[in-house]
């Protein structure tokens, strides 16, 4: 048996029967980093020794009937979010050997879960458009997205079954789609961001990777947690691991105000894919309200990355990327009258969406522009994704379709705000009649 092959899931199961032990399940993973990591670089840091020491833990508990749901389960941190016992570095230069004293709440959650904790996962320059070492598993000379790059990557290569990201713009399911595996960007404020190097406050959202979204609402059911140092988080929402939808629920196919942003190929498959579609979906506009959303997405990420990395800007740009350093520029000209304008329409925008989501159960759109692009020091355009991020609502990316060259291109699933599981199970759905 490949038991890099296996499913969480799967690999629980057989943990909770005695037939598969932690320790020989991160083994199996650990050996085939190995064989992998000096071709795709998704990692930035990992220490067998401790993996294997944290599986040996989730052992003895398991032995004494105790242990959380991902009790023994290998993930894989994007290198944002902080971890007290390996370095936390931002994915920058001036963040070297930075080594936090305490675990982002989210990492709590995991270990009181019983997770192994791999390593951390490779990311561009603090979650922006500087990549970094990662190659695209299903073809090295393609990027893998940013900006959780080595996070998609190691799930894309069985390297673990189950990765961390975050996305601000198309962080996420951008890199999903590229690597041809289930990407997960909850409603925000369902994940706290305590402990996560922070881009926006208004548009940061902590994600999962996975190769199937049973294995995706497996984390989610651990993560989406309250906690009150995230602000920007709803004490009454809790996250319901149960059945959500019945089988014919109704789709919307969303071009959307960015549709010819997208590659041909893409605009052709998914068109082919929605008109092959084997349950009710119906074509329709957003409207002009939504004409300038991608702009007023940018308007927010970019005011916004100059007040989060100005320290480290005014500190010593130099040992910046120069991307990093144009992103942050970019933003020192927003004014607070466009920073608010551009807030206040997105608020008008959400009132459009939650008309569409009474007549509704998901909208189906493109999760990236086209497949991966053969160019190492391109992460890939995020319009397809960053005005959906700016409304909150969650989102998936399928790994349904192939672009020109058989790469892989997802298609971007989205049901209403706090409908994670029901998204998570339509997503099954749809897998299941393909």
């Amino acid at each position: 048996m490949n038991l890099i092959k296996l499913s969480a899931v799967e690999a629980l199961n057989m943990m909770e029967k005695g037939e598969l032990t932690s320790e020989k399940y991160v083994q199996a993973f650990l050996d085939h980093i190995k064989l992998r990591e000096s071709e795709v670089g998704a990692w930035i840091f990992i220490d067998p020794e401790l993996a294997i020491h944290q599986a040996k833990l989730a052992d003895k508990r398991r032995h004494n009937k105790q242990g959380g749901m991902l009790n023994g389960i290998p993930v894989g941190i994007k290198d944002i979010i902080d971890t007290k016992d390996m370095p936390t570095e931002n994915g920058s230069l001036i963040c070297k050997n930075r080594k936090p004293t305490e675990d982002a709440h989210l990492v709590k959650l995991l270990r009181n879960a019983g997770a192994v904790i791999m390593g951390k996962c490779v990311t561009t320059e603090f979650a922006l458009s500087a990549p970094g070492k990662t190659k695209n598993p299903k073809n090295l000379e393609c990027t893998p997205g940013g900006s959780s790059s080595g996070s998609a990557a190691a799930v894309s290569d069985n390297m673990i079954p189950l990765a961390i990201g975050s996305q601000t713009g198309g962080s996420i399911l951008r890199p999903a789609s590229f690597t041809g595996i289930f990407g997960l960007k909850p409603t925000f404020g369902t994940v706290s961001r305590a402990g996560m190097s922070a881009i926006s406050q208004r548009l940061d959202h902590p994600g999962i990777y996975a190769n199937t979204p049973d294995d995706i609402k497996l984390v989610a059911s651990v993560i989406l947690s309250y906690h009150e140092n995230d602000l920007d988080m709803d004490s009454s929402y809790v996250f319901k691991n149960e059945p959500t939808t019945n089988s014919s629920p109704k789709f919307a196919f969303v071009k959307g105000p960015v549709w010819n942003f997208g590659e041909q190929d893409m605009q052709q498959q998914i068109k082919k894919f929605v008109a092959q579609f084997p349950m009710d979906i119906e074509t329709i506009e957003l409207g002009d309200s939504f004409s300038e959303a991608a702009k007023c997405h940018e308007i927010i990420m970019n005011g916004s990355i100059s007040n989060s990395l100005s320290p480290y800007y005014n500190e010593d740009k130099s040992k910046l990327h120069p991307f990093t350093v144009n992103r942050i520029e970019a933003g020192l000209p927003v004014t607070a009258k466009e920073y608010i304008d551009a807030i206040e329409k997105a608020k008008k925008m959400q009132q459009i969406l939650k008309s569409i989501f009474t007549k509704f159960d998901a909208i189906v759109t493109p999760a990236a522009t086209g497949q991966a692009p053969r160019d190492l020091m391109n992460t890939g355009n995020a319009i397809f994704n960053g005005y959906w991020t700016m409304m909150g609502v969650p989102a998936i990316s399928l790994p349904v379709l192939k672009g020109k060259d058989g790469l892989p291109i997802g298609i971007q699933i989205i049901t209403s705000w706090y409908k994670d599981a029901k998204l998570l199970d339509i997503s099954n759905l749809i897998m299941e009649k393909m």
